[in-house]
């Protein structure tokens, strides 16, 4: 008897939600539509993803109906206006073409767009070791220290941080790092400087031996180094050079302290080529 009064309750249940659903689908299938029409513009977009630098071709373009109301500030309506405009930053595919986010149209296409007012992109070549072991790509900070002597004594020869903070443009000729962040190996590293800067990083590339050390983008700090020597690396003297004053910082002017005398060296001859010793 129990049984038959759940078997009942449960067809009963089921009859009702079925009911109830047939007669919302009914009810819908009735109600009247309402169409509402929404005032559109043409807009260009990017048809692809397209890289930092690119010329822009009537097949990198396409273009879409958008809101009226809500077109961005800048945006284009024909594919003829951007033919041939460069990019300064990189876009993906679907992306409104913004005015904000291309160069003017005498700049041209490529590399010297991206380059602001007042700034230079210098190239400097390097080997694995130099570019750290490939992982100085497009958009990287690095600092650059140079190794030189300011005679041709080899106990002179001094490695300093002569650039520190230096944004990386291109590595190769490449303007965009890949994606997955792997290391490439390349043979040019170009670097955006000031003109004074490129100064220094043209004569550090002629009169010594550059490094490209790699630091953290979040990291915007200036250090301030005195550099170092091979007596003092070696052990064999414990004076380095001294720091330079940090700017806008009002020191006395620190008193004179005498050096000690230079370790004794010994010239040897192999050859054609000439070395001095350090005699410990």
């Amino acid at each position: 008897m129990l049984r038959v009064r759940i078997a009942l309750i449960v067809v009963i249940a089921l009859s009702a939600g079925a009911g109830l659903a047939y007669g919302t689908y009914n009810y819908l299938q009735q109600a009247p539509v309402r169409t509402v029409e929404v005032p559109t513009r043409t807009v260009v977009v990017a048809a692809a993803d397209l890289s930092l630098g690119t010329a822009l071709r009537r097949s990198d373009l396409r273009v879409v109906n958008w809101p009226a109301a809500n077109v961005p500030e800048g945006a284009f309506g024909r594919i003829e206006d951007l033919e041939g405009r460069g990019l300064i930053s990189s876009m993906v595919r679907n992306e409104v073409i913004l005015d904000a986010k291309l160069a003017s149209k005498e700049a041209g296409a490529g590399l010297p767009p991206i380059i602001p007012a007042g700034m230079r992109a210098l190239s400097v070549r390097v080997n694995e070791v130099i570019g750290v072991a490939g992982y100085v790509l497009p958009g990287s900070r690095v600092d650059v220290v140079a190794t030189a002597s300011p005679s041709d004594h080899r106990v002179d020869t001094t490695s300093k941080v002569v650039l520190a903070n230096v944004q990386v443009l291109t590595a190769g000729t490449r303007l965009e790092k890949e994606g997955d962040g792997k290391p490439t190996s390349v043979n040019v590293v170009t670097l955006l400087v000031t003109p004074e800067q490129a100064e220094r990083l043209a004569l550090a590339s002629t009169e010594g031996k550059i490094q490209l050390a790699l630091r953290n983008p979040l990291d915007d700090g200036v250090p301030q180094t005195p550099g170092i020597r091979p007596p003092v690396l070696l052990g064999t003297s414990s004076v380095a050079p001294r720091a330079r004053l940090v700017a806008r910082r009002v020191e006395p002017a620190p008193m004179a302290i005498p050096l000690p005398p230079p370790p004794a060296t010994v010239e040897i001859i192999r050859g054609d080529k000439r070395e001095l010793e350090v005699v410990r």
